[in-house]
């Protein structure tokens, strides 16, 4: 008959308990939030299909994975992003916060200066609550004038500057010039082009993912 020792015992109970720790610490990880429109929220597609989703499962088959939280909204504007953010950071606790905002104020025509206020007061109110942020940039479409889609494409830049955050420059650049990957609209991914819009986001993100906070 086998006797273990004691030591014995001790070790293999390390053994199993190991992997359940590591993943209870995965599931305690402060997650991702994505807070953005209708580029983010998988519009007229399937949302398992959209680019926030399809980053949520590559990162949950990482080393150190996180959940990826989509609060996306179509057809919001900074102004509504602003104003959900502050219960979202409440809730969620976000280790960072993707802000994917300022197409539809664009498409309205809103001023620049609060496209770029409301911006920069969610970027200061997620780093007030211990997230980092990464911006991701929008560009309009040629007919709505040089002059006020270079202003909004700066927006981006600048703030990206000012508070030394990542910054993707144009969401859509891997995509907007295909045409059979652009819905019939001319302003959305079909599900073909968001792989392609994740690829986009990806080599800026990737390196943020290791600095985050548990």
């Amino acid at each position: 008959m086998v006797r273990w020792s004691s030591w014995c015992v001790l070790l293999l109970i390390g053994l199993f308990t190991l992997p359940v720790q590591a993943a209870e610490h995965a599931a305690e990880s402060r997650p991702i939030l994505v807070l953005g429109d209708s580029l983010s929220a998988a519009y007229n597609i399937p949302r398992a299909q959209g680019w926030v989703h399809l980053l949520g499962a590559r990162i949950a088959e990482m080393r150190s994975p996180r959940r990826v939280i989509n609060a996306s909204v179509s057809g919001a504007t900074t102004a509504d992003g602003l104003a959900r953010l502050p219960k979202l950071l409440a809730r969620d606790k976000p280790a960072l916060v993707i802000i994917e905002l300022g197409a539809n104020d664009g498409l309205r025509g809103l001023p620049l200066n609060e496209i770029e206020r409301n911006l920069q007061r969610m970027i200061v109110r997620s780093r007030e609550a211990g997230a980092r942020v990464l911006l991701l940039g929008i560009e309009l479409p040629v007919n709505y004038g040089a002059q006020y889609r270079a202003g909004l494409q700066a927006i981006y830049a600048r703030l990206a500057q000012r508070y030394r955050l990542s910054l993707v420059p144009f969401l859509l650049a891997k995509v907007a010039s295909q045409p059979g990957l652009m819905q019939d609209d001319g302003l959305h991914p079909r599900a073909a082009g968001e792989p392609l819009v994740l690829d986009t986001v990806w080599p800026v993100l990737q390196p943020l993912l290791g600095q985050l906070p548990h």
